[in-house]
């Protein structure tokens, strides 16, 4: 959380001052780790959902099946996706590979709507493209239906 984080936290503080309320949910500021492969992430870890007793399910997906990350090959990476078991909320967005810095933030906006994997598994998603394999990883999550297995 580096730069985005203090960004938000700045217009808390200008919004505070001329008397909005605003609200910063900090579990959905991503965390990002600038390196080759990307590695970002967002919401719970699978071990803080299992501290907390929440119950879960985990989709994910791998580059080495994205016909863009192939394309480019770039396959190493995967994405993965923690969706409450009963409600099938997505709880946590974890992913490695290249274009993950980009990539996370359609899962901060999937997070913020409270949005189900399966929501995100029925949007359409341009092909070829990375972000497709979020789409993949949330059809895993859900009933294991990821197409491109």
């Amino acid at each position: 959380m580096l730069a985005h984080k203090a960004e938000e936290e700045g217009t808390f503080i200008a919004e505070t001052i001329v008397g909005q309320k605003p609200h910063i949910h900090y579990r959905l500021i991503p965390g990002v780790v600038y390196t080759w492969p990307e590695v970002a992430a967002v919401g719970y870890t699978e071990e803080e959902v299992k501290q907390e007793g929440i119950p879960y399910k985990v989709g994910s997906f791998p580059f080495k099946a994205l016909g863009r990350a192939r394309a480019s090959m770039d396959v190493d990476g995967l994405v993965k996706v923690l969706a409450h078991k009963e409600t099938d909320e997505i709880l946590g967005v974890h992913m490695i590979g290249a274009r993950a810095a980009d990539m996370i933030a359609e899962a901060v906006v999937a997070m913020e709507f409270r949005a189900s994997a399966e929501d995100v598994s029925r949007m359409s998603h341009a092909h070829p493209t990375y972000t497709e394999a979020f789409k993949e990883a949330c059809l895993d999550a859900t009933d294991k239906r990821a197409i491109n297995m």
